[in-house]
């Protein structure tokens, strides 16, 4: 797997750990909705776990492509020549930062949730009215809505996931992303209370954090030397040149 994307899978897969306290109330009162046939039994019950999951992770990997394709402009733009160097260093210290937010040690990174309250204000009359879910379909388009929710740390992987520099980079790390949660948040919907007492441990949280805070270190460098070893491949012309010469 290629790096950024292992790390987008590993954000998302640790990042269970600190909004599932949030997430585990929503797909409980997504599960107690539906009739107690489908809710009690796990067979039936697991395909609308993973349609609001795939509604969900669609709407992570839009958004992506749309932040990437603004942030990529914008940095080539104000600088050409280094702009990928300057995504780089900007992926960094967001990563960082997520980092830290998760072991517990930067709090404040929460208020980004405020930024997204506008378009939550339209959103949520509308995945109200998709309440009580009845069929599949319906818990798709209630996990497309899911997506948008305002979320401290969703926001900040998408920052860092726009730092790739291009729509379709953003939206692939955010699909990543998106697909480190699923195990716990299908876990979740299935045996959420094991999942939720796991998702309190302290001590796996700060480990957590750590683990991204090293990537954040790591990522910065490899980034580079991949950026170097680009250019020290010839190009098709410069081969033929050396060939002929």
């Amino acid at each position: 797997m290629d790096y950024p994307l292992l790390i987008a899978f590993t954000i998302g897969l640790l990042s269970t750990l600190h909004c599932l306290g949030m997430c585990s109330g929503i797909i409980g009162a997504l599960t107690l909705s539906l009739p107690s046939e489908i809710h009690q039994n796990r067979r039936r019950l697991l395909p609308y776990v993973l349609a609001y999951n795939s509604g969900r992770i669609t709407s992570y990997t839009i958004a992506g492509g749309l932040m990437g394709g603004i942030s990529g402009g914008v940095f080539q733009m104000l600088s050409p020549n280094y702009g990928y160097y300057v995504l780089q260093g900007v992926a960094a210290l967001v990563l960082l930062a997520i980092g830290l937010y998760l072991a517990g040690w930067f709090p404040k990174l929460r208020k980004l949730e405020a930024l997204g309250q506008p378009i939550w204000l339209h959103l949520e009359p509308i995945g109200r009215r998709l309440m009580p879910v009845k069929t599949p379909v319906q818990a798709l388009m209630f996990g497309a809505v899911w997506g948008w929710l305002p979320c401290g740390l969703v926001y900040t992987t998408l920052l860092w996931a726009a730092s790739a520099g291009s729509a379709t980079d953003s939206a692939l790390l955010m699909l990543a992303f998106g697909l480190g949660t699923l195990p716990t948040v299908i876990s979740a919907g299935i045996i959420s209370s094991w999942i939720v007492r796991l998702s309190q441990s302290v001590r796996l949280r700060r480990a957590a954090g750590i683990s991204l805070i090293v990537m954040a270190l790591v990522a910065p460098i490899y980034a580079v030397q991949e950026k170097d070893h680009e250019h020290a491949m010839p190009t098709h012309g410069e081969a033929q040149y050396h060939e002929n010469h």
